[in-house]
């Protein structure tokens, strides 16, 4: 009789370790098998994360730039959908791509077995509860404008926090004694122009490069200012408005093979040589790897780089 109820005992036990496996919170699962986590706060609530990530994967192009600036190599990367992973960050090779910006490979994803995951709201939005699913999730509220947040939240999540506010802050340093060094030059009116594959755009205060350019100090032209309106990054000129752009300086760039073909064959005509800057041999042309989809303190140090090069005395 004892022996049939220890049998009966470890029956019972056993069915209850069943049923609460059965009814069990995957995500305390995830959680428990990761170890030591912490709580982000971010743009889609709180998330509990591993306190060290080592599997990460990122879904936007600001985050590759800030993982790779903070010494972390992510095992897969969205790509932008004009181009491959960026080329200015070194050999990424080894990183997976798991589809693009906005059409995120869920299923990539899932298979590189990630243990943080790294994006926007403004981007992927509606991909959040299928990537947190799979595994934490971070995202920033939005893409360009706010890219200095973003960097700090990003390296917080990655377990990096005070070296991304280092980096940051040596970033804000360096501009500010480059301002400082131009003198009168500093009243350079600095113009900034991206053509697309379907438009041609200027870009204002409030877009990746014109926060680098305001960091600095330096000048922009009125019509990039975009006074009064509602969205301050970027505005858009036709191709017979293309002389007002303005500026004493251009730096342009391309998006795309798309844009490239649109770039060389709108700089080859007469609106574009008759700009004073371009006429006067002060009109670059600029990596828009680095200044518009970089977004990150690496790309922000190259982009100094330029102006060094084209602006320094």
């Amino acid at each position: 009789m004892r022996s049939r109820l220890l049998v009966l005992g470890a029956a019972s036990a056993c069915a209850l370790a069943l049923a609460a496996c059965g009814t069990s919170d995957p995500a305390a699962e995830r959680n428990e098998a990761e170890g030591e986590t912490r709580t982000i706060e971010h743009a889609m609530g709180a998330t509990e994360i591993p306190a060290e990530p080592q599997r990460v994967v990122v879904l936007d192009t600001d985050k590759i730039d800030t993982a790779l600036s903070l010494g972390v190599t992510p095992i897969g990367a969205a790509r932008a959908s004009e181009a491959e992973l960026p080329g200015y960050l070194g050999d990424l090779s080894g990183v997976a791509v798991v589809g693009t910006t906005a059409e995120p490979d869920l299923e990539a994803i899932e298979a590189l077995e990630p243990d943080l995951i790294l994006g926007s709201k403004f981007r992927q939005e509606a991909f959040y509860d299928e990537l947190n699913a799979i595994a934490p999730t971070v995202f920033t509220e939005q893409v360009g404008v706010t890219w200095k947040e973003n960097f700090l939240l990003d390296g917080d999540a990655l377990g990096k926090g005070e070296e991304a506010k280092g980096l940051l802050e040596a970033y804000e340093a360096r501009a500010a004694e480059f301002g400082a060094s131009l003198g009168d030059a500093l009243a350079t009116q600095v113009s900034l122009v991206r053509f697309m594959p379907d438009q041609i755009r200027y870009y204002g205060p409030d877009s990746f490069s014109g926060i680098v350019l305001g960091d600095v100090g330096l000048a922009r032209p009125e019509l990039q200012q975009l006074n009064g309106a509602e969205d301050r990054r970027f505005g858009e000129v036709s191709a017979e408005e293309l002389d007002t752009v303005g500026g004493d300086v251009v730096f342009y760039c391309a998006y795309g093979t798309d844009g490239e073909a649109m770039l060389a064959e709108y700089t080859a005509g007469e609106l574009w040589q008759s700009i004073p800057a371009v006429q006067g041999g002060k009109a670059y042309p600029v990596d828009d790897e680095i200044w518009m989809t970089g977004i990150g303190v690496t790309a922000a140090g190259l982009i100094l780089d330029d102006l060094e090069k084209h602006l320094a005395a």
